[in-house]
């Protein structure tokens, strides 16, 4: 069995929509559905079981999992940038990922867990994912901390050879529907330009940045699950990996995909950002992408335009979004 925790959520539904492309289905998710819409994300999919996450980690702890592990693929994390309770993030995004990270190098099951650009911070000290300068980066909010936690325990066990980690850059793509505030701009754009015809960014507060001139690394959820697929299928690539284009993109040039897509000329209003959000706001995000190439990932990227349309066009505009057959 693969076991993908967060196998409702964004990045691991689209990774489980992948093996089912793959024709692989002895999959068992791992998640807390709750009462969010993350249920609509499985419909279309294919898997053999579905463990709640609190029951799943007493079955690890218990060393009592009823049936053969081939790999983890753990997705599975609170991914709010703006999560206040740190305790929480400490035990939901730390302590849990160090848990099944033991329990499967202990038994020679193939470990990838999702790292995060967050660790990043403010971007000052760059992106690189060499391992030697982890240890110097400074996230800016607790959810990147809580992932910059793992990956240095990870280092200073001498583990992180033994699996693989991905930092995912700003994804976007089919299923990220229940993220609420979270999900992309993208997908918030497009209801924008369905409900007033225009979109809303946020100005610039640097001189060196025009309005919407401020830059991300946007990567389809699609290439992000390829990258995935392969890690999987080379269990001898292991390391902290950067997971994005490799090339920044500015939010005016994402937002006119967008209007391109729906076959609209661009209509972009800017706005002031909150004064809560100034100093904590990314103006440069772009991941170094030598390293995953160097381990021999294809890492080939669609041109931004093209996943846009794709996501625009065959998934936000129809009838069921969610990602299948």
């Amino acid at each position: 069995m693969i076991v993908v925790t967060g196998g409702a959520g964004f990045i691991g539904s689209a990774f489980v929509w992948k093996l089912n492309r793959e024709g692989v289905d002895d999959i068992v998710i791992v998640d807390h559905l709750g009462t969010s819409d993350k249920w609509k994300n499985l419909v279309n999919l294919r898997f053999a079981d579905y463990i709640h996450k609190d029951e799943f980690y007493t079955m690890v702890c218990d060393d009592d999992v009823p049936f053969d592990v081939r790999a983890v693929v753990h997705m599975g994390a609170c991914s709010s940038t703006t999560e206040r309770d740190a305790d929480y993030l400490w035990e939901n995004n730390f302590l849990y990922t160090r848990t099944l990270a033991e329990w499967a190098l202990d038994r020679e099951i193939r470990f990838l867990y999702a790292s995060s650009a967050a660790t990043y911070g403010d971007g000052t000290r760059g992106f690189s994912d060499d391992s030697a300068g982890i240890a110097a980066l400074r996230p800016i909010n607790m959810y990147g901390y809580s992932k910059q936690v793992f990956d240095l325990w990870a280092l200073r066990q001498k583990l992180a050879d033994q699996m693989a980690g991905i930092k995912f850059f700003n994804v976007f793509g089919p299923n990220e529907y229940h993220k609420g505030d979270m999900t992309s701009v993208i997908f918030k754009a497009f209801h924008q330009i369905r409900e007033t015809g225009r979109v809303r960014l946020f100005k610039s507060y640097r001189s060196e940045y025009p309005d919407g001139g401020q830059l991300r690394d946007f990567v389809y959820v699609k290439d992000c699950v390829n990258a995935l697929w392969w890690l999987l299928q080379h269990p001898k690539a292991n390391g902290i990996f950067n997971l994005g284009t490799g090339r920044a993109r500015t939010w005016n040039d994402l937002i006119k995909a967008v209007f391109a897509a729906m076959n609209l000329a661009p209509n972009i209003e800017y706005i002031e950002m909150p004064e809560g959000l100034r100093n904590q706001y990314q103006y440069f995000t772009e991941a170094e992408m030598t390293k995953l190439k160097k381990a021999g990932c294809p890492a080939d990227f669609a041109p931004l335009e093209d996943s846009v349309r794709d996501y625009v066009t065959n998934y936000l505009q129809k009838a069921d979004p969610h990602l299948g057959e």
